[in-house]
């Protein structure tokens, strides 16, 4: 194996161009494969960031996947006469018992959860009338699973607790109305109830539509204005792990009963389009390997032709087919490691270049940094395809080197 490996390099020292160019091909595919890849993949986690940290990771609804069967059918299920159009039990909306589930949530490890009590009002203020969502919260179970008491730039969500009429609202919406911190607006809830309501909080998301038509106030008023007392609709759920988000909102539905929908199963169209670009993204800096491995090819290639003779008396005083096919394997290696080492130390240069970029969107006041994902496996994906691209190449011209004949190769020469 030593007197293999040093033939090899003799080889590869003897064409010192050759080599060279070899090497800066596996160098820059490995460089940009990473950059790309970082960049990429960045990108992929940063959206999914933003989408899990302004949305909840579970949802529970007050409504039922499959409808309810009615008693009517469960009465007669077997009956000949089929009554349609039966009209349900009118019944006040929300999830009933939702203090139990809420306990049952709280007690599944790894999760926080927060009861929501959410509907339609209209803000008149000034003689001007604006349609919002006003949500009924649980401040200090509120702040434990979504971000909007860092979203807030005057106030904070804590005021509602200490003011009953207190109302949080967007910047969008404080724009609309002129509204400050301490001003008055009157609220009117669909069924008509009315209550005027102090302006305690302002946040900002960046998120126009949800700054403009979001409010806040305390769950206890929101139940009174609703005229849904010990009610809730919604169940928010944060979970320390995100992705295991699917697998607790089914355990969470098979107790509770009710709809419990994953932030996966709600975005699962955005998800696909992600693996869909995940796949190009492969396919294109892969394919720079593959360019570079042509060029391993080539100078293996040109040496098999180049040192036939000398390939001839390697295996007249020896050596097997076996050993010559290792020799030209050896400088495919070689080549691999050497570029993968030098491609590694370039890659991550350029990916700490691209993570001290800054630019400023159009419309965007703030400035956005490049984002880069430093994963190891980015890296370890990186070093392997470079290894498996070169090893490859090497192969034929390692197969065609072993099939040289040396008794023809040495009469012809001689």
């Amino acid at each position: 194996m030593r007197i293999q490996l040093q033939v090899a390099l003799t080889h590869l020292t003897g064409r010192t161009r050759q080599t060279f160019v070899s090497l800066t091909g596996v160098i820059l595919g490995v460089a940009f494969f990473l950059a790309v890849s970082s960049l990429m993949r960045g990108s992929e986690k940063d959206f999914i960031k933003r989408l899990i940290d302004n949305s909840p990771h579970i949802t529970v609804y007050d409504e039922y996947r499959l409808p309810r069967t009615q008693p009517a059918e469960l009465r007669w299920a077997g009956g000949a006469v089929r009554i349609s159009n039966v009209k349900p039990q009118t019944e006040t909306r929300g999830i009933r018992g939702y203090r139990e589930k809420l306990e049952f949530v709280e007690s599944m490890p790894g999760l926080k959860v927060a009861p929501v009590l959410v509907g339609s009002a209209v803000l008149v203020f000034a003689g001007r009338e604006e349609s919002v969502t006003l949500s009924g919260v649980v401040p200090d179970k509120m702040k434990t699973v979504s971000t909007l008491e860092e979203k807030m730039i005057e106030g904070s969500i804590d005021a509602l607790a200490a003011n009953p009429n207190g109302i949080v609202v967007g910047t969008g919406l404080a724009q609309k109305f002129n509204l400050g911190l301490g001003r008055n607006v009157n609220v009117v809830a669909a069924n008509g109830a009315s209550r005027p309501m102090k302006v305690v909080g302002i946040f900002r998301t960046g998120n126009a539509n949800y700054d403009e038509t979001q409010t806040f106030t305390l769950l206890k008023r929101a139940q009174v204005m609703f005229d849904r007392p010990n009610r809730v609709n919604r169940l928010i759920i944060q979970l320390d792990d995100p992705y295991e988000a699917r697998d607790a909102a089914q355990r969470i539905e098979a107790v509770a009963g009710y709809k419990s929908v994953s932030w996966i199963e709600a975005s699962e169209d955005i998800l696909s389009v992600l693996i869909v670009r995940n796949i190009i993204m492969y396919s294109v800096v892969s394919a720079i390997l593959i360019v570079a491995s042509f060029g391993i090819y080539n100078t293996l290639s040109t040496i098999v032709m180049e040192k036939t003779r000398d390939i001839a008396i390697l295996k007249s005083i020896g050596f097997h087919a076996r050993d010559v096919r290792l020799i030209f394997l050896h400088e495919g290696v070689i080549i691999g490691v050497v570029g993968s080492v030098f491609g590694l130390v370039l890659g991550a240069g350029l990916m700490k270049l691209l993570s001290t970029i800054e630019f400023r969107p159009p419309g965007i006041t703030e400035k956005v940094q490049m984002p880069i994902w430093w994963g190891p496996e980015q890296f370890a994906i990186a070093t392997a395809f470079a290894l498996v691209s070169c090893i490859l190449a090497a192969y034929l011209p390692a197969r065609r080197a072993g099939r040289v004949h040396p008794v023809e190769i040495l009469r012809g020469a001689a």
